[in-house]
């Protein structure tokens, strides 16, 4: 009985959908493409929505908003599923995949996507003019739930997060309009999404500033794990020394294709391989023998250092001997210590509500660990439990979040996501 009801519901969405103007496909409980068009890159996000439809166009995602509406269920977006932490159960789950659309204007030096494109078709489209955009550590993550969420990327310390570089936004809201959301228009939407998730629209177009980088010196190198404390000692102090244009992270890890464990060194510098080995010295001096790995000059587009799980995440204003002494006796995790500040921890005015710029470090963990201080600071990129999201925010920021939020979704209709509640 329970199956039947479900069905006809699901039909009468579908009907909706339809007479709202929806072209794209659409797929119910039991369809071929169900179970596929549903699934998160994140196993755990098991998503049973009432609907899956795909878009192709703006006026696709308002006919999904204004059913969702019309007939009291709640509505999900899902581009690539990378950013996808809370089921659609029940619901319109709104694809975007085939939304891909980038636009590159290299003489201003801008990036206009659509919401499924990828950073892998940004990268290649900006190389050929000299111009990198502020992607994160894969090519295959969404630009735009990667953006909105803040993203911390490997030219960060250098330009900043990529959602400081955003200067427009199209937004479907919750009343099922269309906004231009810019310094001009909608300041404090524009404000809001540029670090405050899908919380308050869905995202339907995203421009974004590119820089003038074509080459960096980058790569991963690895080191004895016995060297682990002395090196992350040493990369304490060498850290308050270095420029901007250098962004790197101690791994405890092992080396590829092998059980051996090791500290590697993430690099990338945005610039010379002559004074980035010059800046690295005193790190690699004290790290010693080289196991594996090496630094070479490349594309900006092809440098992947890759990410490590965040089960534990937490931000350090210092990396303190507690620290250190703790996460190097752990010998079945992977441990990242990456280096913040410059450009993200000074933006310009007006810059979004992203978190904890103050912090030095991140510290992530591939497991939950007993035994460390935390400071209870999340990242809603990173945030693996949705119901922390205001750990994610400085305490004024989330009360004009929570401002903007009783504006533009006085109901919480869009509360699928690391949730900000009116």
């Amino acid at each position: 009985m329970s199956t039947q009801v479900v069905v006809a519901g699901a039909r009468d969405v579908v009907a909706g959908l339809l007479g709202a103007g929806f072209n794209g496909a659409v797929h119910l409980p039991g369809d071929v493409e169900y179970d596929e068009q549903r699934r998160s890159v994140i196993p755990s996000v098991d998503s049973r929505p009432l609907v899956i439809a795909e878009a192709s166009t703006r006026t696709d995602v308002q006919a999904a908003v204004r059913t969702a509406k019309e007939y009291g269920v709640p509505i999900a977006v899902q581009a690539t599923g990378h950013g996808t932490r809370v089921p659609a159960d029940g619901g319109i789950l709104v694809k975007t995949t085939a939304m891909t659309t980038v636009l590159i204007d290299p003489e201003r030096r801008i990036a206009k996507v659509a919401p499924g494109a990828r950073w892998g078709a940004v990268l290649d489209a900006a190389r050929q003019f000299g111009l990198a955009p502020l992607s994160g550590s894969h090519r295959d993550v969404g630009v735009t739930g990667y953006t909105l969420g803040g993203g911390v990327g490997w030219l960060a310390r250098k330009y900043g997060f990529a959602a400081d570089s955003v200067i427009r936004a199209e937004v479907v809201t919750a009343d099922g309009r269309c906004v231009s959301a810019s310094a001009e228009q909608h300041p404090d939407l524009f404000w809001a999404i540029r670090g405050g998730t899908g919380n308050f629209g869905i995202v339907t177009s995203l421009e974004f500033r590119l820089y003038p980088v074509r080459q960096v010196h980058a790569g991963i190198v690895y080191y004895g794990i016995d060297r682990a404390a002395a090196i992350l000692r040493r990369y304490r102090d060498w850290t308050a020394t270095i420029p901007n244009d250098l962004s790197t992270a101690v791994v405890l890890t092992r080396v590829p294709g092998t059980e051996q464990r090791a500290v590697a060194i993430k690099v990338l510098y945005a610039g010379p391989a002559e004074l980035a080995e010059h800046l690295l010295k005193p790190l690699f001096a004290t790290a010693g023998p080289r196991l594996a790995g090496e630094l070479t000059t490349i594309e900006y587009a092809d440098a992947a250092l890759g990410g490590t799980p965040a089960r534990h995440l937490d931000f350090l204003d210092t990396l303190t001997d507690e620290v250190i002494d703790v996460v190097t006796e752990l010998e079945d995790a992977t441990v990242e210590v990456r280096h913040w500040g410059g450009a993200m921890a000074h933006p310009g005015p007006g810059a979004g509500p992203v978190g904890h710029r103050e912090a030095s470090y991140s510290l992530i963990i591939d497991r939950e660990v007993a035994g460390l201080p935390n400071s209870g600071r999340t990242f809603v990129n990173f945030l693996g439990d949705p119901g922390r999201a205001d750990t994610a925010y400085a305490a004024a920021d989330l009360q004009r979040l929570r401002e903007v939020k009783r504006a533009y979704d006085p109901t919480n209709f869009f509360h699928l996501n690391a949730n900000i509640q009116p």
